[in-house]
């Protein structure tokens, strides 16, 4: 029996050792490999020849758009880059999220033109993303508008009443609690959390009405939170034309006079990818592929929605 437990102890211990240098291994091999297409990273070109730049914003929009953030101030004052294809496939986010990359892609076009290709979904905060370029492309079935902002409240307190369970609140001023999960809404609670639903909307409608040049009465009737097909959003304005990034990619060309064979270039923000890949390569190494999830917190920022949204939901 002893001599079972020394083996054990024994096979333990080479265990861990060889975690361990797998650990190395992999770092060092990563760092090698980031050291190695360092140079490679988007907007590195030393050509200096006249391009084109190509944004995606996929998926539901996040509270951090810093990536995102510098990737535009570069190409904005890359002066090789002569416009923007923004492809937006969206049904919104986190409104914070929105007003960011809204303004960045704002000032963006008060220098170089940016021309928007919506793909199924431009809605909510995608929209409020797109309407500050000088062209938007949408399709026959992209679902776009979805002007408004939404802010949900969870409350079981009723479910804690029936299991016997009472959880005492509190708090420094009686807007403080407000919403609370285990608590209902006080109707000054609502009204408080009305007037901030109320003024971010406000921004929202502002936003639509100057990025399309539109009356801002014509806006408030349109602005009631439901989505427009992209041929009703081309007859309410919303949009100015029908097609996708082809098209959006010839009016680019034609406006700034480049040649039809000019160079689109994707912004990706490199080091994203790089971590994604990492943890994933760890994870296998070390024989916990099926554990390796547990590492995000590790390896890449959370892209939780934090406050108000704007997102259309079906």
């Amino acid at each position: 029996m002893a001599f079972d437990a020394d083996l054990a102890l024994e096979r333990l211990s080479l265990r861990r050792r060889l975690i361990l240098w797998r650990i190395v291994a992999v770092a060092m091999f990563a760092c090698g490999l980031l050291a190695i297409s360092g140079r490679g990273i988007w907007g590195a070109r030393g050509d200096g020849r006249d391009h084109l730049v190509r944004l995606r914003i996929d998926g539901v929009v996040g509270s951090d758009t810093t990536d995102t953030l510098a990737l535009i101030r570069r190409a904005r004052s890359n002066p090789a880059v002569k416009g923007m294809l923004l492809d937006i496939n969206t049904p919104g986010g986190a409104v914070t999220g929105g007003e960011t990359l809204h303004d960045a892609i704002a000032e963006f076009a008060r220098q170089k033109p940016v021309a928007v290709s919506m793909g199924s979904l431009a809605a909510s905060a995608g929209y409020m993303i797109a309407v500050p370029a000088q062209r938007l492309f949408a399709h026959h079935s992209t679902l776009t508008g979805s002007i408004g902002v939404i802010m949900q409240a969870p409350d079981v307190s009723g479910l804690l009443d029936k299991v016997g369970v009472r959880v005492d609140q509190l708090v420094s001023g009686p807007m403080k609690g407000q919403p609370s999960a285990v608590q209902p809404l006080s109707p000054q609670g609502r009204e408080m959390l009305q007037g901030v639903i109320a003024d971010l909307y406000d921004m929202f409608v502002t936003m639509v009405a100057q990025g399309r040049h539109l009356p801002r009465e014509k806006v408030l009737e349109l602005a009631d939170g439901r989505p427009y097909t992209g041929a009703q959003a081309l007859s309410l304005g919303l949009v100015d034309q029908i097609g996708g990034e082809e098209e959006a990619k010839e009016w680019l060309i034609r406006t700034l006079h480049l040649s039809e064979t000019v160079d689109v270039e994707d912004m990706k923000p490199r080091p994203s990818f790089h971590l994604d890949w990492m943890r994933h390569l760890l994870g296998s190494v070390m024989g916990i592929v099926a554990e390796s999830d547990r590492l995000d917190g590790l390896f890449r920022p959370g892209g939780d929605l934090d406050g108000a949204v704007a997102i259309w939901k079906p």
